[in-house]
């Protein structure tokens, strides 16, 4: 019974034995597998960790070059944009300096700028303005260069703007031909004494300088009237009208047409042909302008040098160009002479322009509102 009883214990010790080696085989198992999975986690974070090293430091490098493109953008954009506001302010102030006839301004408002203070003078300038403000819808003006080809200017401005074609007579003759007509035709050689205005220069080479002037009237004239679009026909006036050695070559061309006029109506009364216009009765009463010639030495050789056109030019240059030139003369308001027609004896099929002037030396282009 002893034996029995030693020989149960005996295998309930190796049942024990056998589940303690089982449960540390068990535990070793289960330990071996955190270490792998935690081997496993281990390296994966490290493994993100040194990716992530990489690439914090490769966006570090990318977000501080692209901070620096953004910084230099914005100083070189900051720089453009000074230098654009430069160049594009000396541009207007060279264009306002060159253009010749400026943009419209308020009439009253040029009055009150133009005419400060409280003295005789100034009332009766604000009074002649106010008086063309409400009386004759006027209500804007242009302000034309003060020099000597001031009403040239103001006058072949509004022709071509408003699209005028070529006067009539201009039509049936060819104007390059003029030049070459008076020098050989009609013999006047004394046309080399011709000025061009503050160009004081004579001589055998005038000839080929009054063809070429000729040649710019009749080519931008013919441009700019077959020019429909009105804003357009603006434009090319004002490009026109900014170029000096451009404009004065229109002004000198029709400078020397006034003196064709002249030669072929003294031509006219040398050989008793039809009769004479009652302006040029005017022009050769003129000591200084009895015959073309002195007309040509004493009067056109200075205009825009010296002087402006007269009240008799003004009647001539009116009726070359077949146009009804109205001019307000504002030293002259309340009396008979503030608005003078020139010539007074004009065609009802001839186009009508303005001018203002307050002195008649230097003119404006007045501009109408109903």
């Amino acid at each position: 019974m002893q034996r029995r009883h030693d020989r149960k214990t005996s295998k309930s010790r190796d049942q024990f034995t056998e589940q303690a080696k089982r449960s540390r085989i068990n535990h070793s198992k289960r330990s071996v597998g955190r270490h792998e999975v935690w081997s496993w986690t281990t390296a994966t974070k490290e493994s993100l960790c040194l990716l992530w090293q990489k690439v914090k430091v490769q966006l570090m490098l990318s977000m501080s070059f692209l901070a620096a493109v953004f910084w230099y953008c914005r100083r070189l954009y900051s720089f453009l944009a000074q230098l654009l506001k430069r160049w594009s302010n000396y541009l207007q102030r060279k264009l306002i300096r060159n253009l010749s006839v400026l943009t419209e301004v308020d009439l009253l408002g040029y009055s009150a700028r133009e005419w400060k203070g409280e003295t005789k003078q100034a009332k009766h300038m604000r009074e002649a303005y106010e008086e063309l403000f409400w009386s004759c819808h006027i209500k804007y003006l242009r302000q034309v260069r003060r020099d000597n080809y001031s009403v040239l200017r103001a006058v072949l401005f509004q022709i071509f703007s408003q699209g005028i074609l070529f006067p009539s007579w201009m039509k049936e003759r060819d104007i390059l031909k003029l030049p070459e007509k008076l020098l050989y035709s009609q013999g006047c050689n004394w046309i080399q004494q011709y000025s061009f205005g503050p160009e004081r220069y004579t001589g055998p080479n005038a000839f080929g300088k009054l063809r070429k002037c000729m040649e710019a009237l009749k080519t931008n004239w013919a441009e700019i009237s077959a020019t429909k679009d009105h804003e357009e026909r603006g434009n090319m006036c004002n490009t026109l009208f900014s170029d000096e050695s451009k404009e004065y070559k229109l002004y000198e061309a029709i400078k020397f047409i006034m003196l064709y006029e002249v030669v072929e109506a003294y031509e006219q009364i040398k050989n008793r042909g039809k009769p004479m216009h009652n302006l040029f009765s005017l022009l050769f009463a003129r000591d200084s302008s009895s015959d073309p010639l002195s007309f040509m030495m004493n009067h056109l050789n200075s205009i825009g040098d010296s002087i402006c056109l007269d009240q008799i030019d003004l009647f001539l240059l009116g009726y070359v160009l077949e146009v009804k030139i109205r001019v307000y003369r504002l030293h002259k308001f309340n009396t008979e002479e503030f608005q003078v027609n020139y010539p007074p004896e004009y065609r009802r099929e001839w186009n009508e322009i303005s001018l203002l002037t307050e002195d008649d030396r230097y003119y404006h282009i007045p501009l109408f509102r109903t």
